[in-house]
């Protein structure tokens, strides 16, 4: 054996090898919803607030990933943000069931050592992505519903509210404006690549609109809507969820880029543009892989996303935004509220 080989032997046997080489200090990538956003796109009202806030979405996340800070910090950050804004389908935003009420989903994944958390069908939380990560660190559990997830959230000191609370003058005027439609494809997600090499994935929604029967999607269903994993990528989707859940979307597109050695964004666009539309399944996902490439392919008309990617040594990340087919690059903080 030549002393290259018993070296490389050597450093496999005491599972210290680093099969890949990171290209990039940190990346972000961030989405808001899927769906019918044809006149979002062109709102001269609606479009610059979604942009602002996707904007400062990317500040929060980056104002912790460029300190050093950890990726499931950012998620976090980012996607709690994101629901305390009314203008996303999750938390203050979120959209109604078939009975009234505001049912909300949630989950986050860790790439590093693959702890998860999620919980379902939560009335009175008013971060489900704060609950999620409880039970993913809190509990010896990776998915809690309904009223024991509500109890465990407050036992944890986490914030709850009146059902109301998630109703807004302009959620109502949007449902209104939706109850033509079957269904509304509407969730925010983030995907993180920290300076450690550490992924992380998060998703929080507001789930279908009028749905029944304590339907739940595939948001807080790790593998479906959620997954992350430093072997390969986190992926955070958003969609009809039904379809998400029964391809597996999350966890497929991570093993497609492990097994079939494709690249995240051939990976993404297989799924997304051959599994999902030979069903019609209508949404798009955001994906990360642990080299900080990034994709967000979707089959919808559009889906609000966002983000940044830092390489090393170079003074700026670059930043980029859209709701339709066409991405603006952002400088400086042009969009940031």
């Amino acid at each position: 054996m030549t002393k290259h080989l018993f070296l490389t032997v050597l450093l496999m046997l005491f599972g210290i090898t680093r099969s890949y080489s990171q290209a990039c200090d940190y990346a972000l990538v961030i989405h808001g919803g899927a769906g019918n956003l044809s006149a979002t796109e062109d709102d001269p009202v609606r479009a610059p607030l979604l942009y602002a806030a996707m904007d400062s979405a990317l500040w929060i996340g980056e104002g912790i990933l460029s300190k050093g800070g950890k990726a499931e910090q950012a998620v976090l950050a980012v996607v709690t943000y994101l629901e305390n804004n009314p203008l996303f389908n999750a938390g203050k935003g979120a959209t109604v069931t078939a009975d009234g009420v505001f049912e909300l989903d949630a989950a986050i994944m860790l790439g590093k050592d693959l702890i998860a958390g999620a919980v379902a069908g939560v009335t009175t939380v008013k971060n489900p992505i704060l609950a999620a990560y409880a039970v993913a660190r809190q509990s010896p559990h990776v998915m809690l519903s309904g009223k024991g997830a509500e109890y465990f959230a407050a036992e944890q000191g986490l914030e709850t509210v009146d059902n109301s609370y998630f109703a807004t003058p302009r959620t109502l005027e949007w449902i209104e404006q939706l109850k033509k439609e079957s269904a509304k494809n509407g969730t925010v997600g983030c995907v993180a690549l920290d300076q450690s090499g550490n992924l992380a994935s998060g998703t929080s929604t507001g789930g279908m609109l009028r749905k029944r029967w304590g339907r739940i999607g595939d948001a807080p269903i790790i593998g479906a809507g959620t997954y992350a994993d430093n072997r390969s990528c986190a992926v955070s989707c958003t969609g009809h969820g039904e379809y998400f859940i029964r391809h597996a979307v999350a966890f497929n597109l991570c093993a497609r880029y492990k097994y079939l050695n494709e690249t995240i964004q051939q990976a993404a666009h297989h799924i997304i543009h051959h599994e999902l539309n030979a069903e019609a399944g209508n949404g798009g996902l955001i994906a990360l892989d642990k080299n900080g490439r990034i994709a967000m392919p979707f089959n919808s008309t559009g889906m609000i996303r966002a983000s940044l990617y830092k390489e090393k040594n170079a003074p700026e990340s670059i930043r980029q935004t859209g709701i339709g087919k066409t991405l603006k690059s952002l400088p400086g903080n042009l969009f940031r509220e």
